[in-house]
């Protein structure tokens, strides 16, 4: 019980303080991974988060890093961290699987891009997360931490539900939807996917090249800042990234902003498909935050969601093709819906489309000359009852679109007990100074609620 109680308040502690304290020794790594793998086998049977898990791989990778650290050699900015991926990134002689049973037993030769940088930077890849699948809408089989008999969004909700539950401090997604912000927040945690082109996908099943990001979960925001530093770079063989400096998030995150930051409140498409849970949290944030925060209209924006599925199927039937010829019959009647309705955009509309990111981004400079961040819903509401699908992405793909850094923090709680989330969206590129204001905002809000 002794060994119980102590996983349990390490379990409790945020991944930066976990990280420090692996570096003096106060902590071992081969600890932290034995808290980390009792509670699975505690919650694991009720919340399906993990896709592979392997218990004596996982403690063999921290003892290695305990002895690294032994030798008084360097220690990378992870060092004994465990960190979940969700199962559409490969792992090298681990399973990925894609969320298919088309890609049943397939086991990767090589690393992700990302993999190898979380390899370098000392983290423990503890085991793979649960996806859609193919990372789309058909659901994997895990539910939500916080009540079982509610979904816990899509497609990441394995990377999501494992940080909820406090089976691993950190955990990597992806998002060409909502895929990262929506589990975060029907989980209740901190999501964040960055500026399209910010962390590099080679070694990620591709479904969007336009649209495809990688995204972090962790229980606050400067963990969020931590990993995504560390997975940020460039790679030749990923177009969408370039040879750009180290973005220095965690030291901006971690920084009090110069000014109190500033909010532009924007009712997104789709605000009347929001419950009035919703819409009453949002507007009283927005009246609580006063004179720093002031209420938007962007021209344009209603067929954004339209556009952003039109390249989202499109690009999918081109990229799933190799997999649909392997098992067509295998693939859910929604993945097949969405194939066939790919295949049926014609190339002049698909080319459309990708004009609108840059349209969007220039109607949105105005507004953020005004602005730290924009601020809107997460979500229609909390989790919704049931496992058939993983809830409503509105609220999320205008941002995948635009290719904008967006983070979501775990600041409401419904009538039902669910957590709700508050979206906040950067300019593309200023994904450190959201972080910031993201922080700043989170602790504004703890300060206010002690207060009473």
């Amino acid at each position: 019980m002794a060994r119980r109680a102590d996983g349990q308040a390490v379990l409790g502690l945020e991944a930066i303080e976990m990280r420090d304290r692996l570096a003096t020794g106060a902590l071992k790594a081969v600890d932290l991974v034995r808290a980390c793998l009792d509670r699975i086998a505690e919650l694991e049977p009720r919340i399906g988060a993990w896709a592979w898990i392997d218990e004596g791989h996982a403690l063999a990778q921290a003892q290695r890093l305990d002895q690294w650290r032994q030798s008084g050699r360097p220690l990378g900015p992870l060092h004994g961290l465990p960190v979940g991926l969700k199962d559409i990134i490969d792992t090298k002689g681990i399973p990925t699987e894609n969320g298919t049973p088309i890609d049943a037993g397939r086991v990767p030769t090589e690393d992700a891009w990302i993999v190898a940088r979380l390899r370098a930077a000392g983290a423990i890849i503890l085991g793979k997360t649960v996806t859609t699948e193919g990372a789309f809408l058909h659901p994997g089989k895990t539910r939500n931490p916080h009540d079982p008999d509610h979904t816990p969004g899509g497609s990441s909700q394995g990377s999501a539900a494992a940080v909820a539950a406090g089976m691993v401090p950190l955990a990597v997604g992806t998002q060409t939807g909502g895929s990262v912000i929506r589990p975060a927040a029907f989980c209740g945690i901190v999501g964040m996917k960055p500026s399209f082109g910010a962390i590099p996908r080679t070694g990620i099943l591709m479904q969007s090249p336009t649209l495809d990001t990688v995204g972090v979960f962790a229980r606050s925001v400067a963990d969020c800042a931590l990993l995504a530093e560390v997975l940020a770079g460039h790679d030749p063989a990923d177009p969408a990234t370039q040879p750009l400096p180290p973005p220095r998030l965690l030291d901006t995150a971690l920084s009090a902003p110069p000014v109190i930051p500033v909010f532009a409140f924007l009712k997104p498409p789709g605000w009347d498909r929001a419950d009035s849970q919703t819409t009453a949290a949002v507007q009283e944030l927005s009246t609580l935050l006063g004179d720093q925060c002031f209420e938007v209209e962007v021209p344009g924006l209603d067929d954004a969601a339209a556009i952003r599925r039109r390249i989202n199927v499109a690009e999918m039937a081109k990229c799933y093709h190799a997999l649909e010829r392997r098992g067509r019959d295998r693939m859910s009647d929604v993945l097949r819906t969405a194939m066939d309705e790919g295949k049926a955009v014609l190339a002049r509309d698909y080319i459309a489309a990708l004009d609108w990111r840059a349209v969007l981004n220039g109607g949105m400079e105005p507004v953020f000359a005004r602005c730290d961040a924009i601020l809107c819903p997460a979500a229609p509401g909390p989790a919704p009852r049931g496992l058939a699908d993983t809830g409503d992405a509105i609220f999320n793909g205008l941002w995948t679109l635009t290719g904008m850094p967006a983070v979501t923090l775990p600041v409401f709680r419904a009538e039902n007990g669910l957590p709700m989330g508050i979206q906040l969206v950067g300019r593309r590129g200023d994904d450190a100074r959201l972080l910031r204001t993201a922080r700043w905002l989170a602790a504004h809000l703890e300060t206010l609620e002690a207060e009473g």
